[in-house]
Formats: structure tokens, C-alpha cells, sequence
């Protein structure tokens, strides 16, 4: 909607708002920005809040209450009830959901403003497989519940602007004319609140005149880095890079991704290793040919210790990290990296034969346990805890001669065997068999779980690959895998396999 007039408010009428914010959203900003709003129009106003449980997990609750200044002094409430707010601003688009579940938004009264990005719930993010709710599903279903509605994705205006989501929020508010004050009292409000105060008033104008109809709807993708580094390095990676041109078009994006991935993760022998496991493939329909080579690149890349003290000592970490926090250039950062290897991981980092008789002497690996399963706390700010994790990260040459990488080739060339055979005379269920190895990720216990679940998946195949609903039935059980992290849905779909054989 694009009416900024504001409402005609009833006489010593009571207006009640609440805003659903959780913790680095500015909650408390936009709130008193509207106490103050309501000062400005001569409005006596009481605002209170209700913490949420914690910052990321729990939305805290805003709550305002105004009425035109008179001879008596009005009576307000200290908290929100279902089916009594004339305003419900909603910082996020699932906040929104829950207010509407709550009975705080009504399609009788209620004015709702919500900015339509999401941030995930911790329930969606402990989900294996993909948890998100359908976003688009609860936007269509908060319109409904409201009297009248200004839904858009108000995060990515404020980001632009150089500000936060409070103030496009604010201009939201505006926007909705659910309040009887003029355009000018909300800009004077910004304008008084100090630092950052024209950064505020771009993203409240950007959300006050955004028009759908002339908003970007789908991104334009990112173009894919540029490789750098020494002379030899770029004349091998070009030659590698050739070789794309082998296989069909089509696939040449996922094979690009794919090759820039391994190389990144190891050198270019092990991006030339790659493109070895994928030529199996080559004659293939383009489908099965995409499919592996997204998955043979995920197989190859695992996650090891490795990799982690790589990740967490690179350059572009800390700038990102700088930038998430909005950390000016001169401001000095503590960072503090939790780890909690276990003595299978330790194993794992050790050359393969010495590796393997440390798990297999059951003293000396308890000893090695007891020294290791416990949490350590690094502080990667300073020169001795950046320095061990890059002197890990520089055993990165010798990863192939190390014990976890002799579990993960063998564990490959197992995937590899197994989605050749059924790609004989079944490709669909090839597709399928490759895309079980999203089953598997992470390390220590998480990484010990996809494998069993991979395993109990693939063991289903004795039972399926002469049907021929075989590829549906190893979907369904990758599905159900990834539904929970115990893996119960996926005995229970298993139950149900193995009655085939009866």
C-alpha cells in the first residue's frame, strides 16, 4: 500500500502498538523512536518490554500504548493482549507468524508492518536436511489475518542505505498511515536521534516509497571469482580449467563449481583428480553428469581439522567477521574459537598407518582421549593462538597421506562403484544414489551419524534395485534421513522397505 496519511484518531482513544524484534534488529531504537513520535504529536505515551529468552532465540516484545494529552491522564496497560493491538510491527517474517498465532493480529483492527526476510529459527537450523519454514506459504497467510498490511523485505532496503532494519520499519509505520501524525514529525524524530541519522533517514524514505512493482525480485546472480595467485599456479589451473570443455554445456556451471572447490580445498592435482572421477560419468544424460559432479565435489571436500584451522586463519574470515558486526577499521577484535576434538578426530589428522594403530590399541587410544576430549578455547587475536591453528592448516600438503583421507577415498570410490553399477540400467536411481551423500557432513559425532545413515540408505538397495520404483524409494528414504537428527523417520521408512521382502 501507498497511502502515507495518516489515520483519523478517535478522541482520547487509546492506540496500542507492539513491535517483535529480536536481539541486534534495534528493537529498542524503533520503540522509542515512536514514544517519541507520540511526544512530538502532543500524545501521552507509556512503552514497555518483555525480553525474549535470548538474543537470536527468543523475540522480545515492545510494547506502546499513546493517547491524545487531556485534562485526565490515561490508564495503560503493561503488556499486550490477543486481539487488542491496533499496530503489530514485525522485525522478521516468521515473527510475524507467531504474532498471527497468538491472536495479536486481527483482520478487524489490526494494522500489520513486517519486513518479509528471514532470519532461522534454531528449530530450522538443527533440522540435518533443509528445516526452513515456506516463507512465502506465511506471508500470503499474515496478509490474511490482518486489517491491513505493508509486507516487504525491509532488511535488504536498510542494508543499502548503510543502516538497520529499524529504520525502514519506521518507515513502514509511516507508510501504513496506522498513526495520526504528519510525515514531517517522523523525520524530525531521525533527524534527532543523532549518529547515523542520515543513513536512518535513507533506508525510513527507502521503505516509505518502495513500489513493488519496480523492486528487484531475482538478484542477478554473482559472477564467479577470478583465480589468482603465482604464474605457474595460473598457467595449471588454466590448462585444468580447459578440460571443462570436454563435457556437455549444460553442466559446465555445476563442473566449474565444482573444480573451483577442490582445487581451493587442496591443489590442482586434487582438482585434476577430480575431473577424473566425473570423466566415469562423461556419456552419461546430463542430469546424472550434473548430479555427480556437485556430490563428487562435496565427497572429496570433507571436513576435517584441517580445513577448519584453513577456514578460520584466512583473511576474507576476519574481514566478514568485521563486517557482520559492523566493526570499524580501527576497532581492536577479540575473537575466541571453542574446539572440542575428540581422539577419533586427532587419529584422523595422523599420518594413516600410525593413525590407524592408535585406534586399534585400545590403550594407547585411551590415553589419547583422555588428553584430547575436552574443550579448548583459542584466541586467534593474538600471535600463539592464530599461530597453532596456521601451523595446523599447514599440514594441508600432506592431507592425503593422512588417516582420515584413506576413510573418505575409500568411502568415495564406494559411492562411486555403487552409482556406476545402477547407472547400467537405471540412471534416476544413479541420481539418486549420488545424492546421498548429503547425508554426510561435518565431523566428530554429526559426521559419525550421516555415515550411519548413508549406510543404512545404501543397504536398502539389496531390497530395491529390481523395482522399479527403486529411485523414488531411495529419495524417500534420503528424505526421511534428513528429517530428524536421530534418525527415527528413517527406521520407520526402512520398516517399511524391508516389509517388501516378506
Amino acid at each position: 500500500m501507498n497511502a502515507h496519511a495518516p489515520l483519523p484518531a478517535a478522541s482520547n482513544e487509546i492506540i496500542k502498538l507492539a513491535v517483535l524484534a529480536v536481539g541486534g534488529q534495534g528493537g529498542g531504537v524503533l520503540t522509542k523512536w515512536i514514544a517519541d513520535l507520540a511526544t512530538r504529536g502532543r500524545y501521552a505515551v507509556q512503552m514497555t518490554s518483555v525480553a525474549g529468552v535470548a538474543q537470536r532465540t527468543g523475540a522480545t516484545i515492545y510494547y506502546v500504548e499513546m493517547a491524545p494529552r487531556s485534562e485526565r491522564l490515561p490508564v495503560f496497560a503493561l503488556s499486550p493482549a490477543p486481539g487488542d493491538l491496533d499496530v503489530l510491527i514485525a522485525a522478521e517474517l516468521m515473527e510475524a507468524g507467531r504474532a498471527v498465532l497468538r491472536g495479536f493480529v486481527t483482520p478487524d483492527r489490526t494494522t500489520l508492518i513486517a519486513s518479509t526476510h528471514r532470519i532461522l529459527a534454531v528449530s530450522e537450523k538443527q533440522v540435518p536436511g533443509d528445516g526452513r519454514a515456506e516463507g512465502a506459504l506465511v506471508e500470503d497467510e499474515i496478509t490474511k489475518a490482518a486489517l491491513r498490511s505493508v509486507c516487504f523485505d525491509m532488511e535488504t532496503l536498510a542494508t543499502d542505505a548503510g543502516s538497520m532494519i529499524s529504520a525502514s520499519l519506521f518507515g513502514g509505520l509511516a507508510r501504513s498511515g496506522a498513526l495520526p501524525f504528519d510525515l514531517s514529525l517522523f523525520e524530525e524524530v531521525i533527524s534527532a536521534s543523532g549518529r547515523g541519522a542520515d543513513q536512518s533517514l535513507a533506508a525510513f524514505h527507502a521503505a516509505l516509497n518502495y513500489d513493488p512493482a519496480t523492486a528487484q525480485t531475482d538478484p542477478t546472480p554473482e559472477s564467479a571469482p577470478q583465480a589468482d595467485g603465482p604464474e605457474t599456479l595460473m598457467q595449471g589451473w588454466a590448462e585444468l580449467h580447459s578440460k571443462i570443455d570436454l563435457f556437455p554445456t549444460s553442466t559446465h556451471a555445476m563442473i566449474n563449481a565444482g573444480l573451483r572447490k577442490t582445487v581451493d580445498y587442496q591443489d590442482l592435482d586434487f582438482g585434476n583428480a577430480y575431473l577424473k572421477h566425473l570423466g566415469g560419468f562423461a556419456n552419461s544424460n546430463p542430469d546424472l553428469l550434473e548430479t555427480a559432479a556437485k556430490y563428487i565435489a562435496n565427497a572429496m571436500c570433507y571436513d576435517d581439522i584441517l580445513r577448519v584451522a584453513d577456514l578460520k586463519t584466512r583473511a576474507s574470515r576476519h574481514l566478514r567477521l568485521r563486517s557482520e558486526q559492523d566493526i570499524p577499521s580501527g576497532e581492536i577484535v577479540h575473537i575466541t574459537e571453542y574446539f572440542h576434538p575428540r581422539a577419533q578426530e586427532v587419529c584422523a589428522t595422523l599420518p594413516a598407518r600410525l593413525g590407524a594403530w592408535t585406534e586399534a590399541n585400545t590403550r594407547a587410544f585411551s590415553l589419547l582421549d583422555r588428553l584430547t576430549n575436552k574443550g579448548h578455547r583459542i584466541r586467534t587475536d593474538g600471535i600463539i593462538g592464530f599461530g597453532l591453528l596456521w601451523c595446523v592448516s599447514a599440514l594441508k600438503p600432506y592431507r592425503r597421506k593422512l588417516l582420515r583421507h584413506r576413510y573418505e577415498a575409500a568411502h568415495l570410490d564406494s559411492l562411486l562403484k555403487t552409482a556406476h553399477k545402477a547407472a547400467k540400467t537405471n540412471e534416476p536411481l544413479a541420481i539418486e544414489i549420488l545424492k546421498c551423500q548429503r547425508l554426510i557432513k561435518g565431523y566428530s559425532d554429526t559426521h559419525a551419524r550421516g555415515h550411519s545413515k548413508f549406510s543404512k540408505v545404501i543397504a536398502a538397495l539389496g531390497i530395491l534395485e529390481t523395482r522399479k520404483d527403486a529411485a523414488d524409494w531411495i529419495r524417500r528414504l534420503r528424505e526421511a534421513a534428513l528429517m530428524d537428527e536421530k534418525g527415527e523417520a528413517l527406521d520407520g521408512a526402512l520398516a517399511t522397505v524391508r516389509s517388501f521382502a516378506t
